[in-house]
């Protein structure tokens, strides 16, 4: 966080991506000193009791003391990629929420096998402004209420043992009382969490020396160990042939990450399979051209808006991260590269399982709302004289691009 200061008439610059998520907000003077000063939204869910940064102050030690002094209400964490958020009852946690894309509770039930990409996309754009979207997957018969109520445990879960990763990041609590929350409660104790999520951050980190990267391929080496579990015999024999990658691997296999590199971290100690990286190969037919349209102009808009617009980059960052359904589904883990560009791989492989037209259109409309977003700043900094001529180029790609899907349908 860069340094902020208070002018003669007592007036304070917050930053661009501050007040991009603040909106116009009505602020409150919480408390103040001579180290530090905190302000709240008066209208908020609850008054905010403690705040800080992480760091010295680790999430094992925030957790810790929350269970030891047996508080209720809500820790929320601003965090590098996304919001996440643990429900406390007299210093347990009994519930969690997260806006990452790898937490949503529809990527759970992907994640594990439960629904294919093209009914969990078709149930996403039905269930907007009508149902939650695992009542609408059960009510279609994509997923049982048993597959239903195991996969939002899991997910609950894992958003508490993602969070130990984190080791920046800002924190606020909230007193309140979760009596009335509609929540599906966790059994496990606090203690038990926090020694399980420090547990799972040291094997992660043993693990990957081997793995490398989810996006390398497991590859059968041709010997087959004796001492193979069920579960490792099984992600075995859907390795033959490497042509799938680690996550997709997990995926078939019906395990959650980290269980699956578990099995596969066993798979690469006995030797029965090697890693190998993901080919160079480029993007080929409309998804490429889509693509390279698109970064082509979000090349253009980042060379000049960087220089105009210091916080540009952090900016478009948090645009991805906000991003509605379904774009935020199909730009999920996606970061700009150096030159304002995205990685075309990473975004195809977040396609996969779709009809080849619904890719078409869900990447074009993605990749339109980004631009679209990119624009309003482009608006914001130039000068209309200066932004004109890059107005004018997205709405000739954004032609291009419809005349393409249209051609090829």
């Amino acid at each position: 966080m860069g340094k902020l200061k208070i002018d003669a008439s007592g007036r304070l610059q917050l930053p661009l991506a501050v007040r991009e998520q603040l909106g116009a907000s009505n602020l409150q003077m919480v408390s103040f000193s001579t180290g530090h000063l905190l302000l709240g939204r008066p209208d908020s869910s609850g008054p905010v009791l403690l705040s800080g940064c992480l760091g010295d102050i680790s999430i094992p030690d925030l957790l810790s003391f929350f269970n030891m002094f047996r508080k209720t209400g809500v820790l929320n964490f601003e965090l590098d990629g996304g919001h996440k958020a643990l429900y406390f009852q007299q210093g347990e946690i009994v519930f969690a929420t997260s806006t990452f894309a790898r937490d949503d509770l529809g990527e759970v039930l992907f994640s594990l096998g439960k629904v294919s990409r093209a009914a969990l996309q078709q149930a996403r754009q039905l269930a907007i402004g009508r149902t939650t979207l695992g009542k609408l997957l059960v009510q279609r018969g994509d997923v049982s209420p048993k597959d239903l109520w195991l996969a939002a445990r899991s997910q609950v879960e894992s958003i508490v043992y993602n969070l130990f990763a984190f080791a920046e990041g800002g924190f606020f609590f909230q007193y309140r009382s979760l009596d009335q929350e509609q929540i599906l409660r966790l059994s496990m104790s606090t203690q038990n969490l926090i020694m399980e999520g420090l547990r799972r951050q040291d094997e992660r980190a043993l693990f990957m020396r081997r793995i490398i990267s989810l996006d390398h391929f497991p590859v059968p080496t041709g010997s087959n160990s004796s001492k193979l579990d069920q579960l490792a015999a099984r992600m075995l024999s859907f390795a033959q042939g490497g042509q799938q990658n680690a996550c997709d691997l997990f995926r078939q296999t019906g395990l959650r990450e980290f269980d699956g590199m578990r099995v596969l971290y066993a798979l690469l100690e006995q030797g029965c399979v090697r890693m190998e990286d993901a080919p160079n190969a480029e993007i080929e037919g409309d998804l490429g051209q889509i693509l390279t349209i698109y970064n082509s102009l979000l090349k253009t808009f980042y060379a000049r808006m960087n220089k105009a617009c210091p916080g540009f980059e952090q900016e478009i960052g948090q645009y991805l991260r906000e991003l509605p359904q379904p774009y935020s589904f199909v730009l999920r883990d996606v970061e700009l590269l150096e030159d304002g560009t995205l990685d075309g791989h990473r975004v195809v492989a977040n396609l996969t399982g779709l009809e080849e037209g619904d890719k078409k259109k869900l990447l074009a409309d993605s990749l339109c709302e980004l631009v679209f977003l990119e624009t309003m700043a482009v608006r914001r900094e130039l000068d209309v004289e200066q932004a004109k001529p890059l107005i004018a180029r997205v709405q000739d790609i954004t032609s291009r691009v419809r005349d393409l899907i249209g051609r090829s349908e």
